[in-house]
């Protein structure tokens, strides 16, 4: 049995589930700045790759003395110098900087697959419930159908004598409670596709969905248990983070040796007999230095922090491990609830023929006058309830499987 929703107005845009997906990819505003960190995190990497070339400084400068130092210095004079410096060693950090920025960007690459599996599954969760209301609206619509019919045999009899008005009473408490329903389903679905608009991007939620529930899915195959935890970015983005954290005990071992750099400068400077070796007024020359930091004694600072990096490398690893058997439970807790979601799938259409077939002997016997009005009604209320019961189960059992594949790492 399916439960499709056909809407009464031609709306601009009819919508899939892949369709809605996409614009998600493409528009939701916390995938969009996840993004934005990986393009950041790269900036940081081309900016560390270039931290070992060559560079290259210059400045210029012009003078104005007054009495008494124009005795001493020219009274105007301009000076330009260029200068090359070049690290030689640094004890590893620079290196060590490259993967750390690597890994960097692995880690905000992490960080988007899980923000992306987040939003679809929330994207996904939401199409869902708005067929899912959907649906809850078409049976409102056709529960009133009934009762209305009701309603009338009963006037009907009623106006025969041969019925008391309590029995179109309780007709008519039950259709107003239906259109109450109804009222509700089409508000919780004005809020559910202006939430879904909000997701995918869409300006406003003149939109329809094109999919309905179906008993189509089936409880797929369990998936290998390790190979699901390795793929969930959670896992990855503590593993990058582990690694960082490795790396920077590197970058702060480094410290404590020494740093050798190169420096070459020329300069230029005219003014009036700047030149003190034969008072012409142009003066250039050059010079080079080699520079060689060496740490000696510092109390211990340096070998403290290093210390300290590796215990926050330690805390780092143990959150990975309580990460990785958390999600463990999780994916078996997330497929349980998919085998019951498809099991609830088959009880509750189960109890639907049930119901349907009760109500239909009732309405036979109500028409041949061998039960009253009452029964007919309490039949109706059973089937209303268990065709709302199916709609519910089977969108649940379509959320749960988003959820498993979320949880398992194949969500896309």
């Amino acid at each position: 049995m399916a439960f499709s929703y056909h809407s009464m107005h031609a709306q601009e845009l009819i919508l899939t589930l892949e369709q809605a997906k996409v614009l998600a990819n493409d528009n939701n505003k916390n995938t969009k700045r996840a993004m934005r960190n990986i393009e950041a995190a790269k900036a940081a990497q081309a900016s560390v790759y270039a931290s070992d070339k060559p560079f290259v400084d210059a400045s210029a400068m012009g003078i104005h003395v007054g009495d008494p130092l124009n005795v001493l210095l020219p009274e105007n004079q301009a000076t330009a110098s260029v200068g090359v410096t070049q690290i030689i060693y640094a004890g590893g950090k620079i290196n060590t900087a490259k993967k750390i920025s690597n890994t960097a960007v692995e880690l905000y690459t992490s960080q988007r697959e899980l923000t992306q599996s987040e939003v679809l599954l929330d994207v996904e969760t939401t199409y869902w419930q708005i067929i899912n209301v959907n649906a809850k609206v078409d049976l409102a619509n056709k529960y009133k159908e009934l009762l209305a019919a009701l309603l009338r045999d009963l006037s009907n009899s009623f106006d025969a004598g041969l019925i008391y008005k309590n029995d179109i009473l309780q007709v008519q408490v039950q259709l107003n409670q239906a259109e109450l329903d109804l009222i509700t389903a089409k508000d919780n679905l004005s809020i559910l596709k202006l939430k879904l608009a909000q997701l995918i991007g869409l300006e406003n939620s003149n939109f329809e969905v094109s999919d309905f529930l179906d008993n189509s899915l089936m409880l797929s195959q369990k998936v290998n248990v390790d190979e699901a935890v390795a793929k969930r970015p959670e896992v990855k983005i503590l593993n990058n983070a582990v690694e960082i954290e490795k790396l920077q005990s590197k970058v702060l071992d480094a410290d404590r040796k020494p740093t050798v750099s190169f420096n070459v400068n020329g300069l230029y400077a005219t003014g009036k007999q700047i030149d003190f070796t034969d008072t012409s007024n142009d003066f250039a020359s050059y010079y080079g230095v080699l520079s060689v930091n060496i740490p000696v004694f510092d109390w211990g600072g340096r070998k403290q922090k290093v210390k300290e990096q590796q215990f926050k490398t330690e805390a780092k690893q143990l959150e990975l491990e309580d990460t990785q058997e958390l999600i463990l439970i999780q994916i078996e807790n997330a497929y349980l609830e998919l085998q019951q979601a498809i099991k609830r799938v088959e009880i509750t259409e189960e109890s639907l023929e049930q119901a349907d077939e009760n109500l239909r002997l009732h309405q036979d016997r109500f028409d041949a006058g061998t039960v009253i009005g009452k029964d007919v009604l309490e039949a109706q209320v059973l089937w209303q309830k268990a065709y709302s019961e199916v709609i519910d189960a089977k969108a649940m059992s379509q959320i749960s499987q988003a959820n498993y594949n979320k949880v398992t790492g194949t969500l896309n």
